[in-house]
């Protein structure tokens, strides 16, 4: 990191990438052609990245490239190949969300920074202590963290802190939303993100619609502008301040670079107690984009209804003549900012000192920025007639022409009088301008081993049978775990010899009931895990150290984390306790799954978004495989309670219903203070035994969540039947999904 304070700027395409550079932007985050979290951006190929590599450090800005998408292990295998060229050209760092990626790079390319992506949902302290010590240079921090937070992380980690200060609001914590990937098998985590969270949809409330027409976008958030919040920000711990807007065109990257620089530079230069934001800088803004106006994101509140656009988000609001005049007035901001930014090149100021004498060779030292040129030229000769002035010799040195550069100061230390030919002055200036650019271009290159190579991966075939012991019947043996989020259903479960072990969703179980719940599990036979809530933050934190003892003395069997800082707090407190990892911490590819078995974990859950031939070749054969269960394809800190001015603080099942009348189940857990949007149908992989059994995974889970108890019973019963006891499978026509077992994602 070249800045102590950053202002990193989005880039879609090369144009994008000067914009923000001659706008002030002191790091730039690109996409190439592979493995972006922006995969519909203008990315750049590569010979465009390394003429960006060399363009950002010509003017002394960073270069970060996305590699923030999960990678199946034959894209993997392709990696190094992709990174070498980058790395050597000296790329500043890689913005990572996949942890089988993560590992990969630090072995194979150890001097490259890891920034941990956003999409990692780091929510505190603990998952960036993680990774701190897995070794990443940075956490880029969930949007829906609060100054409080950030200052925890700040406080107790020492790692930095990138935030995101500007641009458009995800309604889903990033990196746990499935929406568009199980609706339309357009992976979020794959950069493909169809935004199903920008459509209209109807509330429901026990049948009766809730949301009136001029509130269906309610899953639409404002942008998030915190120009006014930069001071505040800056001193909760955030060293690097991240634009949104890749996707975006490269006047409006260099309209709110050129806004926040302004304001950065003001609070670097006067401080807190100088800052003023104007009202036409806040309107520049607005001119440029905004969902319905701005809010201030998730820095001061938790959740709540002026963080939703809520009507349809439409840049130009107004009609007739103040339509055309405000439109009017947006193309002359665009067409203004292109000419000063998109299509200007920028110069970079430099020092020169000309040294001349008939005694020593000519010298020339010219400096930008720390990098410092010496050019020698002959020695001057004594003058036949009129000798060369230092205003001639100033001027001729001065000429900058189409170069990069442009001297702030230049002087001419002359021994006496003296001349030299014109070429030689015109040829030291150019060699001078010539070997400064290239130094300035290439700082920060690096060279690989001669005998580093890729390492591919092993090729693995796909998995060539089934590992499952038979049973005195002759029928297959599988292990049956299932999933209550009502501890009231427990005895049900226990009477079933086929259930192996029980898993207690800590939302709905105290904890002063939990050691009474593991008894019970033992004595029936069976293995009791805790699943931890979908979000870790210090409101989850404090409530489970408040439980610690509890939890401590309860003699689970396990603990199923579904995050980074579970993960974490789990090391910190319960080490001895085994550590489940749900289907949310991905294990995408077999790097991914090598790495948390490094970590002792017990097992995994299997991705829910590979299909069943690339699980095959991932392995499954030590994964837990979810078999039923409604997936939740959002978790969110906006909670439609709050949204629709209605918050009772208890838990209440609503329904999305969206353009094709399906009704998305929505549950508010008030415990923690976060909704879940469920699939509008189940996954059900009963009928598809005969693939569960090819893939052999150590165990299956079914996960209920909403069902009612008979419901359950019934659900069970009939897994029961086909999976241990042989029978047929019988359709019975009711609504299910096989999730991406057949289809998986692009």
């Amino acid at each position: 990191m070249r800045h102590k304070t950053e202002l990193l700027a989005p880039a879609g395409s090369y144009e994008s990438l000067v914009a923000a550079v001659n706008a002030g932007a002191d790091a730039v985050y690109i996409g190439g052609t592979r493995f972006g979290a922006r995969a519909y951006a203008d990315n750049l190929d590569t010979e465009e990245m390394l003429r960006a590599i060399r363009f950002a450090h010509l003017h002394g800005c960073d270069l970060y490239l996305t590699v923030n998408t999960l990678l199946k292990d034959r894209e993997l295998a392709e990696l190094g190949d992709y990174l070498k060229p980058y790395y050597e050209s000296g790329l500043d760092a890689v913005i990572v969300q996949d942890l089988g990626v993560f590992s990969y790079i630090r072995e194979r390319f150890p001097k490259l920074p890891i920034h941990a992506s956003t999409q990692m949902t780091v929510l505190g302290a603990p998952g960036a202590a993680l990774l701190k010590e897995l070794g990443a240079a940075r956490v880029v921090t969930a949007r829906e963290l609060s100054l409080e937070e950030l200052k925890e992380i700040h406080r107790t980690v020492d790692i930095e802190i990138e935030s995101f200060v500007h641009g458009a609001l995800c309604y889903c914590y990033s990196g746990q939303c499935l929406f568009s990937s199980i609706l339309g098998g357009r992976s979020g985590n794959r950069g493909r993100c169809a935004q199903p969270c920008r459509l209209p949809y109807q509330l429901k409330a026990g049948g009766r619609v809730i949301n009136g027409p001029k509130e269906a976008y309610l899953l639409s958030p404002k942008d998030m502008c915190t120009l006014e919040l930069l001071p505040e920000i800056l001193e909760a711990g955030v060293c690097s301040l991240k634009i949104e807007g890749r996707m975006k065109r490269p006047e409006y990257t260099a309209g709110v670079v050129q806004v926040y620089r302004k304001y950065l530079d003001l609070f670097l230069e006067q401080g807190k107690g100088g800052y003023r934001v104007a009202e036409e800088d806040l309107e520049k803004l607005k001119a440029l984009y905004n969902r319905g106006g701005f809010s201030q994101g998730y820095y001061r509140v938790h959740n709540g209804r002026n963080l939703l656009s809520l009507s349809r988000p439409n840049h130009f609001e107004k009609k007739g003549k103040e339509a055309l005049k405000e439109k009017q007035a947006y193309e002359a901001l665009l067409s203004q900012l292109k000419k000063q930014y998109v299509d200007a090149g920028k110069k970079e100021k430099i020092q020169g000192i000309f040294k001349i004498s008939t005694k020593f060779p000519t010298e020339f030292v010219v400096q930008c920025r720390d990098e410092k040129v010496h050019i020698q030229g002959e020695p001057a000769q004594l003058p036949k007639s009129r000798p060369l002035t230092g205003e001639e010799m100033k001027h001729r040195l001065a000429k900058t022409g189409d170069t990069p550069f442009l001297f702030e100061k230049l002087e001419i230390q002359a021994d006496g009088d003296v001349f030299l030919p014109l070429g030689q002055l015109n040829r030291m200036r150019r060699q001078a301008l010539e070997e400064l650019e290239e130094r300035l271009s290439r700082k920060g290159s690096r060279s690989l081993p001669e005998a580093w190579d890729q390492a591919p991966l092993e090729e693995q075939e796909e998995c060539p049978g089934i590992l499952k012991e038979k049973g005195a019947s002759g029928q297959w043996k599988f292990r049956l775990h299932v999933q209550i989020a009502d501890p009231k259903v427990l005895p049900e479960l226990l009477s079933v010899p086929q259930v192996s072990s029980v898993y207690l969703a800590s939302e709905g179980i105290e904890m002063e009931e939990l050691s009474q719940a593991v008894r019970d599990c033992h004595r029936a036979g069976k293995t009791c895990m805790l699943v931890l809530p979908f979000v870790f933050r210090q409101r989850e934190r404090s409530f489970f150290q408040e439980r610690l003892e509890l939890l401590q003395e309860a003699g689970l069997d396990g603990i199923v984390a579904k995050n980074l800082d579970q993960v974490g707090f789990l090391g910190d407190h319960m080490p001895k306790v085994p550590v489940i990892l749900d289907h949310s911490l991905y294990t995408f590819n077999r790097k991914s799954l090598s790495f948390w078995k490094s970590r002792g974990i017990l097992y995994d859950t299997l991705p829910l978004e590979l299909n069943g031939r690339e699980l095959g070749l991932r392995g499954s054969r030590e994964s837990e495989m979810l078999v039923y269960g409604y997936l939740p394809l959002m978790v969110t800190a906006g909670c439609l309670h709050k949204t629709m001015n209605c918050c009772r603080q208890k838990t209440e099942l609503w329904k999305l219903s969206d353009r094709y009348q399906k009704e998305f189940p929505v549950l508010n857990y008030c415990r923690f203070c976060y909704n879940v949007i469920y699939n509008c149908e189940p996954l059900s992989l009963l009928g598809n035994r005969e693939e569960v059994e090819k893939l052999a995974p150590k165990s299956l889970r079914l996960c209920f969540t909403m069902e009612e108890k008979d419901r359950i019973q019934e659900v069970l019963n009939r897994f029961v039947e086909v999976y241990c006891q042989g029978k047929p499978y019988v359709p019975t026509g009711e609504a299910f999904t096989r999730g991406h077992l057949k289809r998986g994602v692009e």
